[in-house]
């Protein structure tokens, strides 16, 4: 129960290939209660209703590109909770990967819509917090990224870029929310990891192939990342702050496995 009496947000939950989704289950378990949030066109799938029903939360849509719909969400938050102790942002969308239009010829109007809601949404939603004071103190922010910000991987395309904005945010915005307000603010670059959002990214099973094969310890699974992000959300991470942390079974760091040649 490290989370026992913790209150949050968690962004994300589609279904239950979501990792947002494990981290509510988990979080649950652990003693947490939350808000959980998607966009409005997610939640008409209503898979997220299930969810809810199972952790005990409520659900309240809002679209990260609106300020009036953050500021909706977090008041709603602090009036059911007060103070928050933790949120994850778990949210990427990339209608130029959709279409799969190719990186050298992108959509310019696509790519500004990208960005708005894979990266500038996670500074949109500190900003919030930060100026509602919404958030105690050692409270946990954590958003979710992959090893594409660092490194080429040609299908990922612009969500590459947006990935690389938000690792920068949680740097930059992590400096200033510490120093304010103690809180802390984390990435967590995860294993390729079949979600209904990353299986549609061009060529997955080749990331997911080649990344088992480079990988000690293997692809690290979603319920594993949610007992990562759980860790952080967590008095026992206390310090960790402004990081992007690798939770990919060694990927990172391995230059060349035996096992590519088999």
């Amino acid at each position: 129960m490290i989370l026992n009496g913790k209150k949050g947000i968690i962004f994300g939950a589609l279904d239950t290939k979501s990792i947002a989704w494990k981290v509510a289950e988990l979080a649950h378990a652990e003693g947490a209660e939350f808000i959980l949030s998607n966009a409005p066109i997610a939640l008409r799938m209503g898979a997220i209703n299930e969810l809810a029903a199972k952790t005990n939360s409520e659900v309240i849509g809002c679209d990260v590109t609106l300020e009036a719909d953050m500021n909706n969400l977090i008041d709603a938050a602090v009036a059911k909770f007060g103070k928050l102790d933790f949120v994850l942002h778990s949210i990427g969308m990339s209608l130029n990967v959709r279409k799969k239009i190719p990186y050298t010829d992108l959509n310019y109007d696509f790519m500004h819509k990208t960005l708005d809601i894979s990266a500038i949404s996670f500074h949109r939603l500190m900003q919030t917090l930060l100026k509602k004071d919404a958030m105690n103190e050692w409270g946990s922010i954590v958003a979710l990224s992959y090893i594409a910000a660092q490194r080429v991987f040609p299908d990922y395309s612009e969500m590459a870029d947006a990935k690389s904005l938000l690792e920068s945010f949680a740097r930059s915005f992590g400096y200033h929310y510490g120093k304010s307000k103690k809180v802390r603010v984390n990435t967590i670059s995860q294993s390729p990891t079949a979600t209904t959002a990353g299986s549609g990214v061009g060529g997955f099973d080749a990331f997911f192939n080649y990344a088992e094969k480079m990988s000690p310890l293997g692809n690290a699974p979603s319920e594993a990342c949610a007992q990562y992000v759980v860790s952080l959300f967590s008095d026992y991470t206390r310090y960790v702050t402004m990081q992007n942390l690798f939770h990919d079974g060694g990927f990172s760091f391995t230059g060349i496995s035996n096992k590519l040649g088999e």
